[in-house]
């Protein structure tokens, strides 16, 4: 809101507002591109479930049972995929099968800097970051913990907030889902620790292998009828990784 932009500040991002349902919005006019672009990211209006992912065929009747495990035991999920892979949407996924398990005495923490989780649980509490305010995903996080969570759900994880995120999983409140872009699950532990240093910190490879449990990969597949698959789910603890 109120942003202007010119051939000095030629790039616009952000969330828009509610009205629009908060879609995600993004543009840049010349000298940056040739004629004015603008690209606008709509949310879900309905979540996809788990059980729907394995009618469609991108996830197998074995790794549902490995993600429904995982859930019910609280295990600390990170969901990766490159871009339009639908990272966000099986995240909603995840997120729908705890809103099922949950109960007013479970308090869930969500925090985004654009809302596009949802969850049903009766005991949520959603945080937006506010550039604007100063008020980042760290310091939400932060925040978060005074809250009293049973499990901490973040949207897309990019910057040295990841360092604050693992140290909230890994201190008493395990359950918790984030996604973060990776082509490949190693290749997504490798970036966390490469954002965890944008904190100014040496490499967090042991705080990543306490805190992470699940690494679930889901990748863009051409051949496939739904045009994606769970390409890998890796057990961070045991280092096995299930196709």
């Amino acid at each position: 809101m109120h942003t202007t932009v010119s051939r000095d500040r030629p790039i616009v991002e952000g969330a828009m507002p509610i009205e629009f349902l908060r879609s995600r919005f993004a543009g840049a006019i010349p000298p940056m591109v040739e004629g004015a672009s603008f690209s606008i990211r709509l949310p879900a209006r309905s979540v996809y479930t788990l059980d729907q992912y394995v009618e469609a065929g991108i996830i197998t009747a074995a790794q549902l049972d490995t993600l429904s495990d995982a859930v019910l035991s609280r295990k600390n999920i990170l969901v990766s995929g490159g871009t339009g892979s639908g990272k966000t949407t099986l995240a909603n996924a995840l997120i729908d099968r705890i809103s099922k398990l949950s109960d007013i005495g479970t308090r869930i923490v969500i925090i985004e800097d654009t809302r596009e989780l949802q969850c049903t649980a009766p005991n949520v509490v959603q945080f937006l970051t506010d550039d604007d305010a100063g008020i980042d995903m760290t310091r939400l996080l932060k925040l978060t913990l005074r809250y009293r969570p049973d499990r901490i759900l973040v949207g897309e994880v990019r910057d040295k907030a990841a360092l604050a995120l693992l140290k909230a999983w890994n201190t008493g409140h395990p359950g918790g889902i984030a996604t973060l872009h990776a082509n490949n699950p190693e290749a997504a532990l490798l970036r966390l620790d490469q954002l965890c240093q944008e904190a100014g910190v040496p490499a967090q490879q042991t705080l990543i292998h306490e805190a992470v449990d699940i690494v679930l990969q889901i990748a863009r597949d051409s051949n496939h009828p739904a045009g994606r698959r769970i390409s890998a789910i890796l057990d961070v603890k045991s280092g096995e990784v299930r196709q």
